[in-house]
């Protein structure tokens, strides 16, 4: 393995100001109240963090009472920039963000690299900002924690599925799917569409298509897995671009979904 990936997207979706960025964080986790679950997997959104950040502090948030037991989380996103067959691992050792160093975790890598569907290209990687706006959340919330971050390209949600049950662990191990819902329909569209497609996800319907998600891949993936584990997803927040940044000519749809198990939900 080589060196580190440092961040691509600082400045542009986030603050790159450690103070700043660490700040900001802190002020929408602060302003989220999701109630209480304890989840074994999260779906969050990944766009600029004045639209979509929020929206990921819902999910985020949950962690509170679990936080001091994840030491290894297990992170997914699809891929903008540079097509991939499979599931592309970096040759990384760390990603860096403003507020650290995050080690990756090669107990992980070793247990799914003989898998077909997994190959590792740091070209992928290096500009692909899904993966990598959701790492000062985790930063923010947990403590000393591994990464497996894996960037989905073309692949099944079968062979998504399968990597996810190879490292599923226990306690020690957080799921996190990063997507967007769909892209640039006018507002009321977007928000049927959307609602919809959450409604998929609730019901643990797959597969969800890249129109609805544009990490409808991995997503379809975690429903999979899901079903096997006997997960419950639970919607935390819906809403779209329009409802936060932007105009409502053509939005961007964003949702946090928190997944628990049969032991996992939390007393009330």
């Amino acid at each position: 393995m080589s060196a580190v990936r440092p961040p691509a997207v600082a400045g542009m979706f986030y603050p790159a100001d450690p103070r700043q960025l660490a700040h900001d964080v802190q002020t929408y986790l602060a302003e989220s109240h999701p109630p209480a679950l304890n989840p074994k997997a999260l779906i969050a959104p990944h766009a600029g963090y004045i639209y979509s950040g929020a929206i990921a502090a819902s999910a985020y948030a949950t962690l509170k009472n679990i936080a001091p037991q994840i030491r290894r989380v297990v992170l997914l996103g699809p891929t903008h920039r540079v097509a991939v067959r499979g599931l592309a691992l970096p040759d990384t050792e760390a990603f860096d963000t403003p507020l650290g160093r995050v080690k990756l975790d090669v107990e992980a890598i070793r247990a799914i690299a003989h898998l077909p569907q997994v190959t590792v290209s740091n070209a992928v990687h290096a500009q692909e900002h899904s993966l990598e706006v959701q790492l000062p959340f985790l930063q923010s919330v947990l403590g000393d924690f591994t990464l497996l971050p894996l960037a989905v390209g073309m692949a099944t949600a079968k062979e998504v599925a399968e990597v996810l049950e190879t490292v599923w662990g226990g306690e020690e191990t957080l799921i996190v799917i990063s997507s967007d819902l769909s892209h640039y329909l006018p507002y009321a569209t977007a928000q049927r569409v959307d609602n919809n497609t959450c409604q998929d996800i609730l019901h643990l319907n797959q597969s969800i298509a890249h129109e609805q998600a544009c990490g409808g891949t991995p997503i379809s993936g975690l429903i999979v897995a899901a079903r096997k584990y006997h997960l419950t997803p639970h919607l935390l927040d819906l809403r779209n671009s329009g409802d936060t940044a932007g105009s409502r000519d053509g939005v961007v749809g964003y949702a946090a979904f928190a997944f628990t198990g049969e032991k996992n939900h939390a007393r009330h």
